[in-house]
């Protein structure tokens, strides 16, 4: 059993205006548009879950973790680059850099204002694509490197209709649902993900510092439970073969008022390498090297990639 714990970007228990308001228009506070996450056509609201078995809500929604502008893409370009460069959708940031002239983070990813394509995986069947992509330009608008970040939230199992049904009568009740986390599919899905996305990108010449995962705390801590521990996935430094790791978790609830949603904060950054994943997994069919700094550079400058597209 379980309830939902935020409707339309607000606590459950958040009977304020503004949380109200948002479930009438199927708002999202942390996009610009409204509610994108939909169930038979209808915007759901359902940002996370909470269950009597588990001590911290989890998330479900990939648009909670965006909260304050992308805070946490912000968080990967400090932590990869140098911090306080300013992100910059798609191909303007070119002209921002040299407007600027300094360098600038160009961000490519859902809603980003930018497309770039990458090739089919061999076979056809899938792609390279990762969530978001955020290459730093140095100050004449050329490529210097990138690094890549997927998000992952929890899949749930189950139904929350009930749930949401009752967040929209008045007062806004609290009734339990069958919805629960599906963790086998998530981290079965992930891992595997990460390994193959972590094996590519340590052949990018541009990707100096390898692959960002960004996630909420409690999926991490399936996902490190599934890898056998954190302990056996040993510290090193940023580089084109590793994969960082960057958990958040709610900040209290006592720190926010109604009216406002609950802060995220960051929980945990761990740094490991490829390898210590590939040791769990077999190896995998790899492309030609830096496809995904073609698809940049391509990006870029407004022409076609040469490769095949797809996403």
């Amino acid at each position: 059993m379980s309830h939902l714990f935020e409707f339309f970007g607000y606590p459950a228990t958040d009977h304020s205006p503004e949380a109200i308001r948002s479930a009438e228009t199927k708002d999202c506070p942390f996009q610009t548009v409204g509610c994108t996450k939909k169930l038979e056509g209808t915007p759901t609201g359902a940002c996370s879950l909470k269950q009597p078995s588990f001590a911290q809500p989890v998330i479900i929604c990939p648009t909670r973790l965006y909260a304050d502008n992308h805070q946490v893409l912000q968080d990967v370009a400090d932590k990869a680059f140098s911090p306080g460069l300013p992100l910059i959708h798609g191909r303007q940031a070119v002209a921002e850099a040299r407007t600027r002239g300094e360098k600038v983070v160009a961000v490519f990813g859902k809603g980003s204002g930018g497309e770039m394509r990458l090739p089919q995986r061999t076979g056809g069947t899938g792609s390279y694509w990762v969530d978001w992509i955020l290459a730093l330009l140095n100050p004449d608008g050329s490529l210097d490197e990138f690094v890549a970040v997927e998000v992952q939230t929890a899949d749930t199992t189950g139904n929350y209709l009930p749930s949401r049904q009752a967040m929209l009568l008045p007062g806004r009740p609290i009734v339990q649902s069958t919805a629960g986390v599906n963790w086998e599919n998530v981290c079965k899905r992930i891992i595997t993900q990460l390994v193959y996305k972590g094996q590519l990108l340590q052949r990018e010449e541009s990707c100096k510092k390898g692959l960002f995962f960004i996630c909420p705390a409690p999926v991490y801590d399936r996902v490190m439970k599934r890898l056998g521990g954190r302990e056996g996935l040993t510290s090193v430094h940023l580089q084109s073969h590793a994969i960082t790791f960057m958990a958040y978790e709610y900040v209290s609830a006592e720190q926010r008022q109604d009216g406002t949603p609950i802060p995220l904060a960051l929980d945990v950054q761990h740094t490991t390498s490829v390898a210590k994943l590939q040791e769990r997994f077999g190896n995998v069919e790899l492309p030609e090297p830096n496809v995904y700094r073609d698809a940049i550079q391509a990006a870029l400058s407004g022409v076609p990639n040469p490769n095949r597209a797809g996403r």
